[in-house]
């Protein structure tokens, strides 16, 4: 169920909501979702644009199973758990509910690898540091 690679799968579509105190309302298509993402956004509201989710993780653990979500609905991600799109050293791409963009813990005990190693196609939780940015583009 992994996402075919490419600039489409990695961005999330969707709408910005509301601009405050450095917080952006982001608004993934297809979804409920009400995340406040820290970034800047000047352009209108309500209107489609893309978005590259980015987040420093805490903690990845691995999971044998689950389904794709970021938590809480409403506000700053703390909790994103999905297939991992890509895998590269230091970094992953998640598809969430939308794709994240997630770079790793510098420490090993920060990814708990109980099931298994992490690979594209694999499950993963991941507890994110505060501060999960937003990137903006048309």
């Amino acid at each position: 169920m992994a996402e075919a690679s490419g600039a489409a799968s990695s961005v999330a579509s969707g709408k910005v909501t509301a601009v405050r105190d450095g917080m952006v309302v982001f608004n993934p298509a297809g979804t409920r979702y009400e995340l406040q993402l820290a970034g800047q956004y000047a352009g209108p509201l309500n209107v489609p644009v893309r978005c590259s989710i980015r987040a420093q993780a805490r903690k990845v653990y691995t999971v044998p199973s689950g389904g794709n979500f970021i938590t809480p609905i409403f506000g700053p991600p703390r909790i994103v758990q999905g297939r991992v799109v890509s895998a590269e050293p230091g970094k992953l791409l998640i598809q969430a509910g939308c794709p994240v963009h997630v770079e790793l813990p510098s420490a090993d005990a920060g990814i708990d690898l109980d099931d298994g190693p992490i690979y594209a196609g694999r499950m993963v939780n991941v507890v994110c540091l505060p501060g999960v940015r937003g990137e903006f583009g048309g």
